[in-house]
């Protein structure tokens, strides 16, 4: 059985510590004790560790050695529009368990102005929802969470292959394979769909079809990394 992940501020002269609300998580629900043995990761290396100290304020470990770890074999960035916080929220868990590496929420022209302006409020929330997915799907670096950008600054990504969700379809992702691939970036549009003034903005990405069914939003974006990790 896998052992449990959990992160770390950092990891200094072989020591790390969590306070507050994460050490009273861990004594209280996840019952961690003295002498337990489990990996920890300050995102950016895996660590085997010792719980040292465990009580409700403070939860100290101390690192038996450092781990190899498999990363994965694309960079994937989500470009993605922003909906309803609901299924914002379900789509940041499971693209997160996906191994996305960054995410990046646009605006869009059919965005709610009201997603926009509430979405920085809610940035410490979202970091906190990509934790927890990253600890219960165990991976060692969590994607990165960036500002809401505008649709114009969003379509200038520099990645290898720029792939651009489209219901009006386009190529299958699967003509991608044999390519040589390092960063793929990933275009998810709102609710509402494109309008033909993105869709002209963006013409220098590949429109690409996910199937003949149309998707939510969330459910494109899971369907296009899914198929992206599949190929590479």
């Amino acid at each position: 059985m896998a052992r449990r992940l959990f992160f770390v501020p950092s990891v200094h002269r072989g020591k790390a510590e969590l306070h507050g609300e994460d050490a009273k998580h861990l004594t209280r629900v996840l019952r961690v004790e003295p002498g337990q043995l489990y990996h920890v990761s300050d995102n950016q290396q895996l660590y085997l560790a010792e719980v040292e100290t465990a009580h409700k304020g403070l939860v100290s470990f101390v690192v038996k050695e450092e781990l190899d770890f498999e990363r994965p074999p694309v960079a994937i960035t989500l470009y993605a529009s922003l909906i309803k916080f609901d299924h914002w929220e379900w789509m940041l868990e499971k693209v997160t368990e996906l191994n996305v590496s960054r995410i990046v929420p646009v605006r869009a022209e059919r965005t709610d102005k009201g997603l926009d302006q509430a979405a920085i409020k809610r940035s410490e929330r979202w970091k906190k929802i990509i934790l927890e997915a990253g600890q219960q799907s165990r991976r060692v670096v969590l994607p990165e969470l960036e500002d809401v950008i505008p649709f114009e600054e969003a379509v200038q990504s520099t990645a290898d292959v720029k792939l651009f969700c489209d219901e009006e379809g386009g190529i299958h992702p699967r003509e991608l394979m044999g390519q040589k691939i390092e960063s793929v970036a990933i275009l998810i549009g709102p609710e509402g769909g494109w309008t033909e003034k993105e869709r002209a903005i963006a013409s220098e990405w590949k429109p690409i079809s996910l199937g003949k069914n149309v998707l939510r939003a969330e459910t494109a974006a899971m369907a296009a990394m899914t198929t992206i990790f599949n190929i590479a």
